[in-house]
């Protein structure tokens, strides 16, 4: 079996390429280099620089080719592009959901990955094939999942996938990278969206949509408290940022049209706001699911809310969760899960 292994330069998808040489497959490792990384060394931060760096010294000590695969122009139109035009409208992006199906299952089969018979990442997921469908399955270390980013698959993505790492736990991953004296065994993690680094996302906003003043409204009253520098520097249920006494504060609403963020410290507000709410662009990654016994994830992490779904006649979810959850926002994926399966999901409408 053919397998193009995505490498990233961390230690999860450089494990996940030594299991795959060690159990005999003939595999070869890819990097991707996307858009952002020329666009923001105008900031003198190239953390792909570093990346790359570790990926290469991976490659030469498990005696692996490496192929360093341009896709710049393929992230602007199927990121970026969105990203931006997201945070503008007022909503709330998540540009690693998207990456999944749009680059590495997507514009990376289509340019080079069509030759593998699979693709393998160093995800924290595992693919489980019954009856002729492919499920999306959670890891063995729940800490550490990552099937709520890739919830937007497709089956015939997902069915050509591997995820070598999936049914370990972190610290049996870090204790590999040191069995095989990997370069990057003791490198930290990478935090953040995929296409930062270590370029902060205020950087990103601020490069693409700039600054406009703005005042920051306390939601009870309608007073005028405070000023931001543009709304889409916010989003729901934020606390860190709002530097102002008689908090903490978080962000209750926006709005685009005004460049007015309105903002509260009631407990009780914030519990109260997000219970029900539309889901649309709808994605299964396999049959529509039963409409009970789910769970929901509205961001990355392990917490999942029981909920029921009802599907309405324009094609929206319905989504009523059995008890609220804070910071719902627009534009943010709710997937969905039933136990240990993640079912795919959507954009909070």
């Amino acid at each position: 079996m053919k397998i193009a292994m995505l490498l990233s330069g961390g230690v999860d998808s450089s494990v996940s390429l030594a299991l795959l040489k060690e159990k005999g497959f003939d595999v070869n490792a890819f990097y991707l280099k996307i858009w952002l990384e020329d666009e923001l060394s105008s900031l003198n931060n190239c953390p792909w620089e570093d990346d790359l760096r570790y990926a290469r010294a991976v490659c030469e000590k498990l005696d692996v080719p490496l192929e360093v695969i341009p896709l710049q122009k393929e992230y602007n139109e199927k990121i970026i592009a969105y990203t931006v035009s997201e945070a503008r409208a007022g909503r709330t992006p998540n540009p690693d959901v998207l990456c999944n199906p749009r680059i590495k299952f997507g514009a990376f089969f289509d340019a080079v990955g069509k030759k593998f018979d699979k693709i393998a990442t160093g995800h924290y997921a595992q693919a489980e094939k019954r009856d002729g469908i492919t499920y999306l399955k959670k890891s063995a270390d729940k800490m550490k999942d990552q099937t709520y980013f890739l919830s937007q698959l497709s089956q015939e993505q997902l069915s050509r996938a591997i995820f070598p790492i999936g049914h370990l736990a972190k610290n049996e991953v870090r204790a590999l990278a040191k069995k095989y004296t990997l370069p990057n065994a003791e490198r930290k993690d990478s935090q953040g969206l995929c296409f930062l680094g270590k370029i902060k996302f205020d950087e990103f906003l601020r490069k693409h949509l700039g600054t406009r003043n703005g005042d920051l409204i306390e939601l009870e009253t309608g007073k005028k408290i405070g000023e931001h520098n543009g709304f889409w520097f916010y989003t729901i249920g934020q606390r860190h940022g709002i530097r102002l006494s008689g908090g903490p504060w978080y962000v209750a609403e926006k709005n685009a049209e005004k460049n007015i963020v309105s903002i509260s410290n009631s407990k009780t507000n914030e519990e109260d706001t997000g219970k029900n709410f539309l889901v649309r662009n709808i994605h299964w990654v396999a049959d529509m699911p039963a409409p009970d016994n789910l769970t929901v994830k509205i961001r990355h992490g392990e917490r999942e809310t029981p909920c029921t779904i009802k599907t309405l006649p324009d094609g929206a979810l319905e989504v009523s969760l059995k008890k609220p959850e804070s910071g719902v926002a627009s534009g943010q994926f709710a997937v969905f899960y039933n136990k240990e399966y993640c079912l795919g999901g959507g954009v909070i409408a």
